[in-house]
């Protein structure tokens, strides 16, 4: 047989043996994994039992995660589609009631909304750019201005908007903010409706206000496979910027049930520092540290694998009480006049009159 008959059998019988590994292959993965619904409805449960970090806070006290696997597996079939199976995995998630746990497909992402949606609105965005104004600055993920409705005097007032800490922030942004608005006696800082972002964005902004370091808070991470397997808590510390601006003035913190994640980080960072106050309603919550994993599908669930805790020890998950109670009216709303910005106006106020009754005014220059 010429040379290159037997090097074109040859070609032959191995494109042949590699198609049918390939095929093989492809078959056992598609019945193992991809369509195998109960497959991947285990490993999503097992997924979580071992590195989930809040049974103990999310499930009622009658039942268990073993409890959540036989109502939800019960729904399963041998052959579903992809949207059914969707709905039964996005249902097992939405048992533990955490916006952090979220299932991620190529079709739609399943999440758990109710831990804002159930409580009312804190805030209203056109109202927000009515207090901006027309002529406020932006810096990165800060919007700023003097309060319009003030003079340029001894009582005016800052306020600085952030919608969210997924947007770029640098310590250029933030200087140049607190620079411009260096000629207020006291800030407004508004994060209400701020859902979160980057934990490094919150630690850099809540840097500027401060003149010492000191713990803020602690956190521990899932180590083990049992519900109770943690790691023992490390410190949490706010170190103050090295250089730019540091704020030391009088500061409002406006929170609501919107603030979440990111942005109750920087709610617990801010939280007792002496020229602080929070104002508001209870956060809503987010303190676990998200990790995710893949499904045999190909499909991501994201799950909180940390706990985070105040400086007192207390868990943060479930939200951050203000230090003063402020509501938004939504009948205030449509005559134009924001509750929340007017209160925390009012109570900055009243404070200046008591730095000057105790003759501390000098504390905070311009």
């Amino acid at each position: 047989m010429p040379l290159h008959h037997r090097r074109s059998r040859l070609l032959g019988v191995l494109v042949t043996a590699f198609l049918l590994i390939s095929g093989l292959g492809s078959c056992s993965t598609e019945e193992d994994f991809t369509n195998n619904s109960f497959r991947n409805f285990d490993v999503l449960w097992e997924t979580l039992d071992r590195n989930y970090c809040y049974f103990d806070l999310k499930l009622p006290k009658d039942s268990s995660w073993a409890d959540m696997r036989l109502k939800w597996r019960s729904q399963l079939r041998a052959q579903m589609s992809s949207d059914s199976l969707f709905l039964v995995l996005t249902g097992l998630l939405s048992e533990l009631k955490d916006g952090h746990v979220n299932l991620i497909t190529p079709f739609d992402q399943g999440r758990y909304w109710r831990w804002k949606s159930d409580y009312p609105a804190g805030s209203n965005s056109s109202l927000i750019e009515d207090y901006l104004g027309q002529d406020y600055r932006i810096a990165g993920a800060l919007s700023y201005t003097w309060l319009k409705h003030h003079d340029h005097g001894q009582d005016s007032i800052g306020y600085i908007r952030v919608s969210s800490f997924a947007q770029g922030l640098s310590e250029g942004n933030i200087n140049a903010a607190l620079s411009r608005l260096s000629g207020c006696r006291a800030l407004i800082i508004d994060i209400r409706d701020n859902g979160g972002g980057q934990v490094t964005n919150s630690d850099l902004l809540a840097s500027h206000f401060i003149d010492a370091e000191r713990v803020v808070g602690y956190m521990s991470h899932k180590r083990g496979p049992g519900h109770d397997d943690f790691a023992p808590r490390v410190e949490l510390r706010l170190r103050p910027v090295d250089r730019g601006v540091r704020w030391l003035r009088p500061v409002v913190l406006l929170v609501d049930r919107g603030v979440y994640s990111a942005a109750n980080d920087f709610t617990l960072r801010m939280s007792g520092l002496p020229l602080v106050t929070i104002m508001g309603q209870p956060t809503g919550g987010g303190g676990g540290l998200p990790m995710s994993s893949e499904l045999p599908n190909g499909w991501s669930v994201r799950y909180s694998a940390s706990r985070t805790y105040d400086a007192k020890g207390g868990d943060i998950e479930q939200g951050i009480k203000p230090d003063l109670t402020l509501s938004f009216e939504r009948e205030a709303a449509i005559r134009g006049y924001d509750t929340m910005i007017e209160g925390a106006v009012s109570y900055l106020k009243e404070r200046f009159e008591h730095l000057r009754r105790t003759r501390r005014w000098s504390k905070f220059p311009r």
